[in-house]
């Protein structure tokens, strides 16, 4: 037990909703339900429309008989950012839900009958997402949906669904806002199969707390992107951060996701000098572009962590030089390494796949290929592909199981068996490595960034 300095109580650990899952995960399963990623440098792509079946034809089966032939192929429907702002991000998830659809095919289908992915391309627009969901429920006649990249489209597409009677399962929407919305609230139809965005700073939050007073940071920095992903965790943290006495000296209206706005608000925070700086980020770019300026600034703080963006494997380290990447903290649901067989597989046919290893696994694949999973549980256990069945049966607290661990869905479809992680890039930035929760982490965190390389 570390020792207490003079006159300072310890301060308890701060969980949230899921407390019971991230204490008990963290220390009894440690490193087995660790969970973040990297991101492979995957080949960009401006196609439309993806095919995951061989040889099969386009469904006309309505979602509502979920009994066709089983020479029907099921017809599952999704729009993603092939190109624009989430563009890596969304091939990622293009290719995780059609690694998915391949093993699926391979062994047979689901009841009999093969999958057949329809993808659309939003360009990353919120008007565009809807657009592409109406055309894909109500053109394409698919069975069933999957997800987009992002809260900032899933929130406006689950709508869609929602109108529509449609099961909306995804794994990258799991910012509040996407399950406060007047549809959801309505019909009980989003289930996100990821970590629940505002928690996933926590075990940061907590490190921190369990650090004696003389080595917190003393001031701390949050700029964030105007996005319903990057700000929920920022925010809470800043919350639990400021309690424990870290002052804030940056706290300010979020800037806009696009690429003018962030060496303004990077050369601002860079000149107040924190100890600590939480990026509210959705990509790479942003943070790239932050570490730049700071770099340009003479100015290293001594702990950087962002929402996203140093998950992305191979993407970042090579954005922003391996040296750069050490000391890089990031919070997220599952990691190329983690112990779990169905995980080890994917990983496995992915490098093949892609030539890459295993730390350039995005972990939007992993979220994508969970998506998929938990919809094949679904149709095997309800029967069929009728949406009300499966809406049914995924709010009926069975616990299924994924590349990223348990699954269960509470009454608004965040998934309560979740665990936070937070992982470090160690070894000049060539390691990616879980350092918290300290109980289960695979490695000892370094404490303090070291300075910008060249």
């Amino acid at each position: 037990m570390r020792k207490e300095e003079p006159g300072v109580s310890a301060p308890l650990p701060w969980f949230s909703k899921n407390a019971a899952t991230l204490g008990a995960v963290a220390l009894s399963v440690g490193v087995l339900a660790a969970c973040t990623s990297g991101s492979s440098s995957t080949p960009s792509t401006t196609t439309s429309s993806s095919s995951a079946t061989t040889g099969a034809s386009s469904s006309a089966a309505t979602s509502a008989s979920g009994s066709p032939s089983s020479s029907t192929p099921i017809n599952i429907g999704a729009s993603l950012s092939l190109t624009g702002d989430f563009s890596a991000d969304g091939v990622a998830f293009k290719q995780g839900y059609e690694l998915w659809a391949q093993d699926v095919n391979a062994a047979g289908g689901i009841l009999g009958r093969k999958v057949k992915l329809t993808i659309l391309n939003d360009a990353s627009s919120p008007n565009q997402v809807v657009t592409n969901y109406q055309t894909l429920i109500n053109s394409d006649h698919v069975d069933l949906t999957f997800g987009p990249f992002s809260s900032l489209l899933t929130k406006p597409a689950s709508a869609v669904a929602a109108r529509n009677g449609y099961a909306f399962v995804e794994g990258a929407g799991g910012a509040p806002s996407v399950f406060d919305t007047p549809a959801n609230q309505a019909d009980h139809n989003v289930f996100d199969v990821s970590l629940p965005v505002a928690d996933s700073l926590m075990p940061f939050v907590n490190y921190i707390a369990s650090l004696p007073a003389s080595q917190r940071p003393k001031t701390a920095a949050y700029p964030m992107a105007d996005d319903p992903f990057a700000d929920p965790p920022v925010q809470l943290a800043e919350q639990k951060l400021t309690a424990l006495g870290v002052q804030p000296v940056y706290t300010v209206a979020p800037f806009a996701e696009e690429q003018s706005s962030y060496k303004p608000v990077a050369d601002q925070v860079a000149k107040k000098k924190a100890d600590l700086v939480v990026l509210g980020s959705t990509d790479v770019p942003t943070v790239a572009a932050f570490m730049a300026q700071f770099q340009a600034n003479h100015y290293t703080p001594k702990m950087f962590i962002a929402a996203a963006g140093p998950d992305q494997g191979a993407a970042f380290t090579s954005a922003v030089k391996p040296g750069n990447a050490q000391g890089m903290m990031v919070p997220n649901g599952w990691y190329p390494d983690y112990n779990d067989p169905a995980s080890k597989k994917m990983v496995t046919e992915y490098e093949a796949l892609y030539k890459v290893n295993a730390s350039g696994v995005n972990a939007d694949v992993a979220e994508a290929y969970s998506v998929g999973q938990v919809v094949q549980a679904a149709i095997t256990a309800t029967g069929g592909t009728d949406n009300q069945k499966i809406i049914s049966y995924l709010h009926s607290a069975v616990t299924l199981k994924t590349v990223q661990g348990d699954v269960k869905f509470d009454s608004l479809g965040e998934n309560s068996a979740a665990a936070a992680f937070i992982f470090q890039w160690q070894n000049d930035g060539t390691k990616y490595a879980q350092v918290l929760p300290a109980g289960g982490a695979s490695v000892a965190i370094i404490p303090t960034k070291p300075q910008w390389v060249s």
